[in-house]
């Protein structure tokens, strides 16, 4: 099955602590069914001093559930996203406005 959100897409967060804010996807796991956004769902992470790198707590932002996130359509609102031909090629619209994402 096609994929309906991936990495590059604008996206806003519909639940959770962070709910309504916005990023871009950096890295899908679709086997996790999860997302990691920048920006959101930020977690400190305590990392050991090494030879090459300076220790301390480092921001890093964790995966956050596919359900939780909704594409941002051009009006910089939330979307669902569908699939439909176009001169016999799959490709991914927006629900709300019609456009080819």
């Amino acid at each position: 099955m096609a994929a309906k959100l991936k990495k590059g897409d604008k996206v806003v967060v519909l639940a959770g602590k962070d709910k309504g804010k916005q990023g871009e996807i950096s890295a899908v796991l679709p086997k996790e069914n999860k997302a990691v956004v920048d920006g959101v769902n930020i977690a400190i992470r305590h990392t050991r001093q090494t030879q090459t790198s300076q220790g301390g707590r480092v921001a890093k932002a964790m995966p956050i559930d596919l359900s939780n996130l909704s594409l941002m359509d051009k009006n910089g609102k939330a979307t669902r996203v569908g699939f439909r031909l176009e001169e016999g090629k799959k490709v991914r619209f927006a629900k709300t406005t019609g456009d080819v994402i």
